[in-house]
């Protein structure tokens, strides 16, 4: 999801660049543009009882609701410490009555008199994507008075309605993760349990800077006139649920995280209580680059001890989602779970698949089958029950997405979908999935059920297969191998695939990337950590390894032709039926994988790669070329045992490519 910002230099090139300049069409007789309300001033958001009390973030479930919105509030942020205070009306006018609050009294702090103190701002409270659909003969029944669609209509720049109904917006100059200005805060807890140096995902920075960077968007945010608070769950498994809170300034955010997190009942949001983790989301302010450990104007912070996040100078959605990610990395594997870097999905039998993948390798594509139950699309925990999803909702890619080769998520993406940062015609809306003018990592984010063979809840039993994508631009991994255990483990550890020219700035030829548990970014203890319970978990329960390369056959990028996808769902059935399991095999040279030496409904020939490179000298040499890249990057691991003595770390090396 790394990418490079945009070339826009202000906003306006930016938002030339999203719509595609088109001649108006005469519009087809009967239809009728769906139309978006003008934002009503809601009464329900205006201070009607004015009270002295300050509450915090935390203690926001004690502030009596109208709907799903909270009243006018102030974000005075009286209490350094704490951060922002949510203050019911006007804290000047203290001889007035309030209502009663079930609550404990919390006294106000000693401080001076300032502006900040006397600072209001609406604190938008689990705003909905729609609340109703006016029906009335006047006005077309496809018409919505959609809360957080007019909020982003009407204020953040570049928010338009495509032809299906989708928000189309933009996340400014960043339109992926920033991995290199993430920071994780280093103590004695975290210095001693979370995998640093070389090959890790996480750069430290201490505390004292945590708080700055903190104060600086709760500062951001007390500014605004309004906020937006999301409080949501994470795990679709009720024992190890998490609750999370989300404080951001744009209406694209709070619809981002309301599709990708698990949305509470009425019920549930009255008894929410505390959040176990809080995000603040002031991406549209940068961060103090003088500040110590800052490298540039973004800064995504997680302090795991205060169980904050907070986001600086970067409106990418997707630094929220896997920020999170990145904290259930950490927990869950505290209460020996394991949390997966995945899709799921099941079949009418009850038969679980994983699919692991980096973007790109068809992770979300091939979970996405119309045939199978989907139990979510990329972030999964392995408990002793089973598995669950950790999230509500899907963020898939859009770049070339068609209804021909994915029309789940196709169709999954109408009102209520965010799609970010896609190009579409000026006046049909219609959105332009190939055109890559803002950026290729174009992405939607709509709720699990969209798709109709959802499993709602997301949860199944133990899985019985386990699917390592790789997408090889060098053409010389098979389209499939059959895995020992060690083989898997020394996979899933390396977690490899290649990027292409075009995805990235200066790659010009296949560049070869290892990124551990096929998500080393958001891990945060050494990889071999959860390699050992995926191993455990695996023997325990019976399940199968599987390496599939998505990528090219008959030559590297450039000279072969990639894999069909419609030859690699056919392997995937084969493996979900258990045929490719009764298949004859036979042994590849180099890296040792057992291939099937037939698959129902796939060329025979493809099956080994050297059969479809004319070039037999050229195969061996960029043969010889992977196994050394995987050699090398195996080196940092080395030096870690997994399990009791070293063993299965023997183990899992000889299962690596043999020269």
């Amino acid at each position: 999801m790394s990418a490079p910002t945009v070339k826009a230099q202000t906003i306006d090139e930016l938002h030339s660049l999203q719509k595609k300049k088109s001649a108006p069409t005469t519009p087809i007789k009967g239809f009728r543009v769906p139309l978006l309300l003008s934002p009503k001033k809601n009464a329900r958001n205006s201070s009607s009882s004015p009270s002295g009390k300050c509450l915090d973030f935390a203690t926001l479930e004690n502030v009596p609701r109208n709907g799903n919105r909270m009243q006018l509030a102030s974000l005075a942020s009286l209490t350094r410490e704490t951060g922002p205070k949510v203050v019911r009306g006007d804290p000047a006018s203290k001889n007035q009555t309030s209502p009663r609050v079930h609550q404990q009294h919390v006294a106000e702090p000693t401080i001076s008199a300032s502006d900040s103190s006397l600072k209001f701002t609406h604190v938008l409270y689990n705003l909905s994507p729609a609340v109703d659909c006016l029906c009335d003969k006047l006005i077309h029944p496809s018409i919505y008075r959609a809360e957080l669609y007019e909020q982003a209509i009407h204020y953040e720049k570049g928010s338009f309605i495509t032809s299906t109904g989708a928000l189309a917006t933009l996340s400014g100059a960043k339109t992926g993760r920033a991995p290199r200005d993430k920071r994780v805060v280093k103590d004695d807890v975290t210095g001693e349990e979370l995998w640093w140096g070389k090959g890790s995902p996480n750069i430290e920075m201490d505390e004292h800077t945590f708080l700055v960077n903190r104060e600086r968007a709760v500062d951001y945010l007390n500014s605004l006139d309004k906020v937006f608070v999301n409080d949501q769950f994470l795990n679709w498994d009720p024992e190890n649920r998490i609750k999370v809170r989300i404080v951001s300034a744009r209406a694209y955010h709070s619809l981002f995280m309301h599709n990708m997190c698990i949305r509470p009942t009425p019920e549930e949001l009255e008894d929410f209580g505390t959040p176990d983790f809080t995000i603040y989301n002031a991406g549209q302010f940068p961060c103090n680059r003088y500040t110590h450990y800052m490298t540039s104007s973004t800064s995504i912070d997680l302090n795991l001890a205060r169980r904050e996040m907070v986001i600086l100078g970067t409106q990418y959605a997707g630094e929220m989602k896997k920020g999170l990610f990145s904290v259930m990395h950490y927990l869950m594997p505290k209460r020996q779970i394991l949390s997966l870097h995945s899709g799921c999905n099941m079949g009418k039998d009850g038969d679980v698949a994983l699919f692991f993948g980096l973007s790109g390798t068809g992770k979300t594509t091939l979970s996405t089958d119309p045939n199978r139950y989907l139990i979510g699309d990329d972030e999964h925990c392995w408990t002793e029950t089973g598995v669950s999803n950790i999230e509500g909702g899907c963020y898939a890619k859009c770049i070339d997405l068609s209804r021909e080769k994915e029309p789940d998520i196709w169709n999954a993406i109408k009102f209520g979908t965010v799609l970010e940062n896609v190009v579409f015609e000026e006046h049909t809306r219609e959105v332009d999935y190939a055109d890559k003018s803002v950026t290729e990592n174009t992405r939607a984010s709509y709720p699990i059920e969209y798709i109709p063979n959802a499993k709602i809840p997301c949860v199944g039993p133990h899985p019985k297969n386990v699917i390592l994508l790789a997408c090889d631009a060098f053409g010389v991994l098979p389209p499939v191998s059959k895995l020992n255990l060690a083989q898997t483990m020394y996979h899933f550890i390396s977690g490899y695939t290649a990027l292409v020219a075009g995805t990235e700035e200066g790659v010009k030829e296949p560049r070869a990337t290892f990124s551990a548990c096929f998500g080393a970014a958001f891990i945060m203890m050494h990889p071999t950590k959860y390699a050992a319970m995926l191993a455990e978990k695996m023997q325990k329960h019976g399940a199968t390894g599987w390496l599939v390369n998505t990528g090219w056959s008959g030559g590297s990028y450039g000279s072969g032709n990639r894999i069909k996808l419609a030859y690699t769902r056919k392997i995937i059935d084969a493996i979900h039926s258990g045929s490719l399991l009764k298949a004859e095999y036979k042994k590849t040279e180099v890296f040792g994988l057992e291939i099937p030496t037939a698959v129902e409904g796939v060329p025979s020939e493809i099956l080994d790669p050297v059969n479809t490179w004319s070039n037999k000298l050229g195969y061996k040499d960029t043969l010889m070329k992977l196994a050394g890249l995987f050699k090398n990057n195996f080196e940092i691991f080395t030096d870690h045992k997994i399990g009791k003595g070293s063993e299965l770390t023997g183990e899992i090396l000889a299962a690596g490519p043999n020269f």
